[in-house]
């Protein structure tokens, strides 16, 4: 009964608090109570509440333990504030506020030689908002101020403390998944006759030198799947020598003639 109540007390506790509840305020409100029976005492909340399939859960952020709405129950929440203003980030605002959170305690001289750009503003506005605070000097020329972040930040991004943020090589390897291919380069695939565009094997579309001569075709050799280059028969009135059997070679690019405006010359590269 004792224990059902003290759990009760801690709900209550957590729930009136307009912030994150550190366990250490909570055992200081409560008499034989430690944070770390605080912190099984919200383990086992929450199993209640899953249990009952309650909408809500408590958990961890920024230091300490607060309510909040389930995934499943969120987008009614979302709609019944829709109209209250949220707080936005700029691009410069992200760029700054990242460097900040990995780079902390960082001075705004360290800010803008990574951004190459001046910060102040951004660094200002960021300050304004609680998302950084002043940690202090740096032991430099003119000892500049040294910015970090706040709970606010993590409270912003649902992060308990700070190593819970992604780890740099993480976000090297998913940005380089994410990479388009180059702009140099279109992966084609041949027609085989019926449409669908599965042929012998793939194209590369390269921009490339202007080495590619229109008159000089490619097809795929059926036993051996390998690319054919096929000359096609020079003109009537050419003056080239039927007996010679040898196709034209194909102009260079100084003999070439430049339209302005004509496009990119391309070159079907088939390795």
């Amino acid at each position: 009964m004792e224990n059902n109540f003290q759990h009760s007390t801690i709900e209550a506790l957590i729930l009136a608090s307009p912030e994150p509840l550190p366990a250490r305020k909570v055992a200081e409100m409560l008499e034989n109570v430690t944070p770390s029976k605080v912190a099984q005492a919200v383990a086992e909340l929450n199993n209640r509440y899953m249990e009952m399939g309650c909408s809500f859960r408590i958990r961890e952020v920024a230091g300490g333990f607060q309510m909040y709405i389930v995934p499943e129950f969120t987008g009614f929440v979302k709609e019944m504030f829709a109209r209250r203003r949220k707080m936005r980030l700029t691009r410069a605002a992200l760029e700054t506020l990242a460097i900040v959170a990995y780079r902390q305690p960082v001075t705004r001289v360290d800010v803008e030689q990574i951004r190459g750009v001046a910060s102040d503003g951004v660094i200002h506005n960021l300050l304004e908002k609680s998302m950084i605070t002043v940690r202090g000097r740096a032991e430099t020329v003119g000892k500049p101020l040294q910015y970090g972040t706040t709970d606010e930040f993590l409270k912003f991004f649902g992060l308990a403390s700070l190593t819970d943020l992604p780890k740099m090589s993480e976000i090297e390897e998913l940005l380089s998944s994410e990479e388009p291919k180059s702009q140099t380069e279109l992966g084609l695939e041949e027609d085989n006759g019926n449409g669908n565009g599965n042929g012998h094997g793939s194209l590369k579309l390269n921009i490339a030198d202007g080495t590619f001569d229109p008159r000089r075709l490619i097809e795929i050799d059926d036993e051996t799947e390998a690319p054919v280059v096929i000359a096609p028969e020079p003109a009537e009135g050419t003056g080239e020598n039927d007996d010679d059997p040898q196709p034209s070679e194909p102009p260079s690019d100084a003999d070439r003639p430049h339209e302005e405006g004509s496009g990119i010359i391309v070159d079907i590269d088939t390795t």
